[in-house]
């Protein structure tokens, strides 16, 4: 009952209201002149330096549902859980060679989107909009997963009542204020709030991980639990080591993971909206702390076991809800001040990537479908506007698929999203590096790797919830007329078809002489840095801007003015 978690909620709602108000104010923390431009509001006026390049990817990667789901999934399952933290670790040397080019070009060319880029790239307005289709719709379940954390945190100190309405009513109001503050600040708001998530999270987190061990018994106690409930686990793939069974599809979805992570357009908007290709080096070298963070976290799951937790019923009868797991570690292990605290760390947690990933969404429609599409003379204020105005529709579909989905439906539709995004590989990450796939093969490539992997997801049960379809992403090798019992990450084979539907492709359309379109870019293109004339520079009037950039990308060298320095 919400009256025995009294303390909790008001030290929940204090550092609730206080990063809500950090977010109204951000709107006057590095204040252009001029907000109506989406290089100010969906980017922060391209000007971030290294601090705040750090709190604000690492804000936006690591979220409610990593604190949350991580955990619970070792909970469950055992070491199966803990791919999420290698494929962090493996991301950012991969990452290094890929996003400083992306943000070279995307600032000589103005490009606010990924979509953008292969719009220029590959002279193919089809593709641009493909990838963009592709961006929004796998970003939606992941901005929806962030109300999982919160939810889990409001079911566990007793504010949700049973009727749909009632259940979901502090999630819809936590929403309606995320709203209000990102219209206002845009990139600015996750930016600041995003000092204040991340230093809770660290003090929460450390705090746990010396105190608990203390209080169960020490790690070896912990592990000795962990271990007893997975040998009585009727799943013979439970356990805190991985059998023969399960390492294919560990290596493989870690490894696609890692791949899909920094295609998602959230994660390329807090590099693009960096000072220079130094902010980004230096944070792709020291991210990894996180990952360190991320591995504290996922023994929270084990420790849960040895403190002997329970978590709370689930939505359908005889259910349980797996997300509640951390929450009641922490309500039962702590004081109800610091319960709080941690409440409140795992709440804003879901805030900042929330706005990012509404905001980064909203930049895809508005530059890559309205204005390709619908306007193509739309002003930069009418561009700030329309994403705006898209950032409050996305954030009110993320709602709606909380209150309509059961959450762990949400769970399995982020799987998915990886599939999704990692479709845009061949465009987005190779094609930084060469225009040699023709435009037509990259599309059908796409179609490929986004069918078959449909269809395999199409084809994958989930026992636990009885549902036939879209269960999980572990793919049953047995099913392409292996004799084995391993399973593989969708999300790879869908990626390995894509990328050689495209290469096959390319060699038969370039052996028939396939017309392919212009390149917008230039070699030296993916070179330039700060201070370089040919990167978008500010108007002292106010808001950045850069008249050379035209709809496709390219610049009009005749009529431009020269740039201001």
């Amino acid at each position: 009952m919400w009256r025995d978690h009294l303390t909790e909620i008001i030290v929940f709602t204090l550092l609730f209201l206080l990063v809500s108000g950090m977010g109204f104010v951000a709107a006057r923390w590095r204040a252009p002149k001029d907000m109506a431009h989406l290089d100010e509001w969906g980017l922060g006026g391209r000007n971030f330096g290294g601090w705040i390049t750090w709190f604000l990817v690492g804000g936006d990667l690591y979220t409610a549902y990593t604190f949350v789901a991580v955990p619970a999934l070792l909970f469950g399952a055992g070491a199966a859980g803990f791919f999420a933290v290698p494929y962090t670790i493996v991301i950012y040397p991969l990452v290094f060679l890929v996003l400083v080019r992306l943000w070279s070009v995307s600032h000589r060319h103005g490009f606010v989107t990924p979509a953008d880029f292969v719009r220029s790239r590959f002279d193919s307005p089809v593709l641009a909009l493909l990838i963009a289709i592709t961006g929004i719709v796998a970003t939606m379940p992941y901005i929806a997963l962030q109300l999982v954390g919160i939810e889990a945190v409001l079911k566990t100190m007793g504010v949700t009542g049973e009727s749909t309405l009632a259940r979901h009513l502090p999630i819809i109001v936590a929403f309606a204020i995320l709203a209000a503050y990102t219209y206002q600040s845009g990139l600015r708001a996750p930016a600041l709030i995003a000092f204040v998530k991340d230093s809770l999270i660290y003090i929460v987190i450390l705090v746990a991980v010396f105190y608990l061990p203390y209080k169960l018994g020490g790690w070896g106690a912990i592990f000795d639990a962990a271990d007893a409930k997975f040998q009585a686990s009727p799943n013979p793939n439970d356990g805190i080591l991985l059998n023969a069974n399960n390492q294919l599809q560990y290596v493989t979805l870690a490894f696609g993971s890692a791949l899909a992570l920094f295609l998602y357009p959230h994660s390329i908007t807090g590099i693009l909206a960096s000072r220079n290709r130094d902010v980004i080096k230096r944070n792709m070298s020291a991210l990894p702390a996180y990952s360190l963070l991320l591995g504290l976290i996922a023994l929270l799951g084990y420790m849960a076991i040895a403190a002997g937790v329970k978590p709370l019923p689930g939505s359908k009868p005889g259910s349980v809800d797996s997300n509640t797991v951390v929450p009641i570690l922490f309500d039962q292990q702590f004081p109800n001040w610091f319960a709080g605290v941690a409440y409140a760390a795992i709440g804003i947690g879901a805030l900042v990537p929330a706005a990012i990933m509404s905001i980064a969404a909203a930049n895809l429609f508005t530059r890559n479908i309205y204005k390709e599409y619908l306007k193509r003379n739309a002003t930069p204020a009418q561009e700030a506007n329309v994403s705006k105005i898209t950032s409050l529709v996305v954030k009110v579909g993320a709602v709606a698929c909380i209150v309509f989905l059961d959450p762990q439906f949400s769970i399995d539709l982020q799987l998915i999203g990886g599939v999704i995004i990692l479709q845009t590989l061949p465009a987005v990450a190779l094609g930084l590096y060469t225009r040699w796939f023709h435009r037509s093969a990259l599309i059908a490539g796409w179609v490929a790797g986004m069918g078959l992997g449909m269809w395999m997801l199409y084809q994958i049960p989930n026992a636990a919830t009885g549902r036939a379809h879209f269960g999980g992403s572990a793919f049953p090798l047995r099913d392409f007329g292996f004799d084995t019992g391993r399973t593989i990450y969708v999300g790879i084979v869908a990626v390995l078809v894509n990328l050689v539907v495209a290469a096959l492709g390319t060699l038969v359309l370039r052996a028939v002489r396939v017309p392919d379109g212009g390149d917008g870019t230039t070699p030296d293109d993916y070179f330039a840095d700060e201070g370089d004339p040919r990167v978008t520079t500010v108007d002292p009037r106010g808001g950045p801007v850069d008249p050379r950039v035209t709809p496709g990308g390219g610049r009009d060298a005749d009529t431009a003015p020269e740039p201001v320095v």
